[in-house]
């Protein structure tokens, strides 16, 4: 496919000081664009910030009730990009106040802080985060603007811990459900490179689906001992209905209502993966033919900080 990049763009980014924000900051400014990062005041101090401000991006401190400050942050901008965090009040509320902000400025693109599975394809309230996103994009589909999703699957940098799948103690992998089911995973710099470079081409479609590496069960069991050299086996907790019923019991014991990544949250997600539904098809890997995708096994063999 051809590209239609334009390094000298100006990039307005949302989240900038978060993992995921930091990183796509990072590859704007690597591929020549000028980028200016929203930030909260409380975020303005932070080394976040400081770090933002050696690569040369431009901080402005915005209030996001305030939607004059936002328009003004966004005059002049080619694209808009959310990598924002949470629940309601920043993926509904003040993902809508951006999106407005952006159409009242004249920007002719946004792309919103999806990062995920394909929700569009989930039943509705089988993922809460997800069922955010799909509340925005409804909001964001009916606004005069050019929209792009950038759907990656799960964070392969969530398998070295937060995504308790692959036990490096005991060296099993868990799983509910079926083991060879194919599962999308795509690390936290790849999502990062991929989107820097969709948001610097005018051509891209409503949604773009990357998978750093397509994996089944079985496929992270060959990953996970490529990585360590040592034995991995396969532990199947129980059925996919079997798990839904646990998520149920998890969200009565535990809550947190206003955590945004719960331990019912990421079941739900795995849930999500483990039945399918989800895959991202087609891929888009090969839209952008100077990235490069990083396997699992890459990751697992990586030394955790």
């Amino acid at each position: 496919m051809s590209e239609s990049m334009s390094p000298s763009s100006v990039v307005v980014l949302a989240g900038a000081t978060g993992q995921l924000g930091l990183l796509i900051a990072h590859h704007l400014r690597q591929q020549g664009a000028t980028v200016r990062a929203l930030v909260r005041p409380k975020a303005n101090a932070s080394a976040e910030a400081a770090s933002l401000r050696l690569q040369g991006v431009e901080l402005i401190e915005v209030d996001y009730s305030q939607p004059e400050q936002l328009r003004q942050a966004c005059l002049g901008a080619d694209c808009v990009v959310s990598a924002v965090s949470g629940l309601r009040e920043v993926i509904v509320e003040a993902q809508t106040r951006l999106l407005e902000a952006a159409v009242a400025a004249g920007v002719p693109r946004f792309i919103p802080s999806d990062f995920s599975i394909d929700y569009t394809k989930l039943p509705e309230g089988s993922n809460r985060n997800l069922d955010l996103r799909r509340e925005f994009q409804q909001r964001l589909d009916a606004a005069p603007i050019q929209a792009t999703s950038v759907l990656n699957g799960m964070f392969t940098d969530l398998l070295t811990g937060q995504a308790p799948v692959i036990l490096m103690g005991p060296r099993r992998v868990v799983y509910w459900g079926d083991a060879d089911q194919p599962l999308d995973f795509t690390t936290m710099r790849d999502t990062a490179a991929f989107t820097a470079a969709a948001a610097l081409d005018a051509t891209t479609p409503r949604y773009l689906r990357v998978a750093g590496e397509v994996a089944s069960i079985r496929g992270l069991q060959a990953a996970a001992q490529a990585a360590t050299g040592q034995e991995f086996k396969l532990f199947r907790v129980g059925s996919l209905p079997a798990f839904g019923k646990v998520i149920k019991l998890t969200k009565i014991l535990m809550p947190a209502p206003n955590e945004v990544f719960p331990p019912w949250q990421g079941m739900q997600y795995l849930h999500n993966m483990f039945s399918g539904l989800p895959k991202l098809t087609p891929l888009d890997n090969a839209r952008y033919p100077h990235l490069r995708w990083t396997p699992v096994r890459e990751v697992l063999a990586t030394p955790q900080v």
